[in-house]
C-alpha cells in the first residue's frame, strides 16, 4: 500500500453534490436537478425518422391544448415548435408548462408540402416529403444547322439524299 492511498483514505470523502452544493444556490440547484431528471422523458416524447422519402417528428404535447402549440418554418430551414400555457391551477398548486424545440429540415426536403398534425392521444407529427430527384437525360438529339455558304458538291449530295 502506498503512502498517498494511506493519507488520502484518511480525509473525509466529499460528495459531488456537497462541492457543488458550496459554489450554487440552493434554488439553482433544485432547478437544475428539475431539469436532469425530466431530460430521459423529454427524448422518450420526442422520435425523429429521417429516410429516403421524408422527414417527420413526432412529439409528445397531450399537456397542451391544440391553441397552445405552434409550429413555424423558419428562413434558416428550421422547424420552430413551441407549446405555452399560463399558470393553471391542478391538485397540486399551479403549473404553467412551456417548451420549445427547433429541427433542421434536410435540405432535399420539400417545404411547399410541409405538414403538422395532432392525433387524438395528444402526438403532434410534423412532416415533409423529399423532392423527388431530377432524372438526368441520357441523351437528346440536337440537330445541326449549318451555317455560311455551302461548298460546292455538299448540296448536291443533300439533293440525293432527299
Amino acid at each position: 500500500m502506498s503512502l498517498l492511498s494511506v493519507l488520502l483514505d484518511d480525509q473525509p470523502r466529499v460528495s459531488r453534490r456537497d462541492l457543488v452544493s458550496q459554489f450554487l444556490p440552493e434554488e439553482t440547484l433544485h432547478a437544475l436537478n428539475s431539469v436532469l431528471n425530466h431530460l430521459p422523458q423529454l427524448e422518450k416524447d420526442t422520435s425523429i425518422t429521417v429516410d429516403q422519402d421524408h422527414f417527420q417528428a413526432k412529439i409528445d404535447v397531450q399537456q397542451f391544448k391544440p391553441e397552445e402549440i405552434s409550429v413555424k418554418l423558419n428562413n434558416d430551414n428550421t422547424i420552430t415548435v413551441e407549446g405555452k400555457h399560463e399558470e393553471k391551477q391542478d391538485e397540486h398548486g399551479f403549473v404553467s408548462r412551456h417548451f420549445v424545440r427547433r429541427y433542421k429540415l434536410p435540405e432535399d426536403c420539400d417545404f411547399k408540402k410541409l405538414k403538422s398534425a395532432l392525433s387524438s392521444d395528444g402526438v403532434l407529427s410534423i412532416s415533409a416529403p423529399k423532392k423527388p430527384e431530377q432524372k438526368q437525360v441520357e441523351y437528346k438529339h440536337i440537330p445541326i444547322i449549318r451555317t455560311g455558304p455551302i461548298r460546292k458538291g455538299e448540296n448536291d449530295a443533300s439533293l440525293n439524299k432527299a
